[in-house]
């Protein structure tokens, strides 16, 4: 199973990993690009001096820094600090649309990645600022666009579409495994005794490296795994029972506990309210 833990271990050292200089960079405080990318692509470990608004009209991503890994369906978009380092995979064919914003155009975002809310009107000016000439007039109509842009970008609400990572061989080594078979549900116990340590260790380990308790990482892993799947156009049911829930209902219970939404408006971008599974 392919999932945003499986990426290459990424170092955040600088030194190590290269950057990648925005091509056609201008002095513009915001540069556009659009990029195409095939299934299953592999953008490797890499950084840039300016911040990134990671956005695909279609397909859908996962990122990775070295200690947290992010699910980008669409409509939805990745805030990346300058300077940090990480990697993308691709699934299914992504159209990329990719903001690098100056640290003064920046000024008020957060200072950690995030996963934003896409609003329609946010879509048609990113669509509309691919397009542009590389120089574009800051102080005409194209300039007021950008602005009004990075305005509506401040304006998004944040989504919980992230998985921390442990630092620690060990526990990085276990996470790996469950990521490899969602599918199958073992009792912290078992996982513990494969450790050769005792559950209240493993929890209290896990808990301090990741920030959140064992129970709670396992259930997020599932829910952007199921986030990524159902983006690929996989029914529901399917989804479900792939990831060890006993019924659609089940699965869909706790996809709206997390999110708000049901499975299939929320990839289709409905309304919150509309009941189904």
């Amino acid at each position: 199973m392919d999932n945003p833990s499986a990426l290459p271990q990424a170092t955040g050292d600088l030194g190590r990993v290269p950057e990648r200089p925005v091509l056609g960079e201008s002095s513009r405080a915001i540069v556009a690009r659009k990029t195409s990318y095939p299934n299953r692509h592999h953008i490797t470990p890499h950084w840039h001096a300016r911040a990134q608004f990671i956005f695909a009209v279609a397909g859908t991503m996962t990122v990775r820094t070295p200690r947290r890994a992010w699910i980008v369906p669409p409509s939805r978009a990745l805030w990346v600090p300058s300077r940090t380092v990480h990697e993308i995979q691709t699934f299914g064919v992504v159209e990329m649309r990719s903001l690098y914003v100056s640290a003064a155009a920046a000024h008020g975002m957060p200072s950690t990645c995030v996963v934003l809310d896409v609003t329609a009107l946010l879509r048609e000016l990113v669509v509309r600022a691919v397009a542009l000439p590389v120089r574009y007039d800051e102080d005409g109509d194209d300039g007021l666009l950008m602005r009004l842009l990075m305005t509506e970008i401040r304006r998004l609400p944040q989504c919980a579409l992230d998985l921390p990572l442990p630092e620690s061989a060990d526990l990085s080594a276990l996470c790996e495994r469950i990521l490899s078979d969602l599918s199958t549900r073992r009792p912290c116990g078992f996982e513990a005794d494969a450790m050769n340590t005792s559950s209240r260790t493993l929890y209290r380990r896990f808990l301090k490296e990741t920030g959140i308790t064992f129970a709670r990482w396992k259930q997020q892993a599932r829910l952007l795994e199921s986030i990524r799947r159902l983006a690929e156009g996989a029914p529901v049911t399917t989804v479900a029972l792939d990831l060890g829930y006993e019924s659609a209902s089940a699965f869909s219970t706790m996809f709206r506990r997390s999110l708000g939404i049901a499975p299939r408006a929320y990839i289709a971008g409905s309304d919150p309210t509309i009941v189904g599974v």
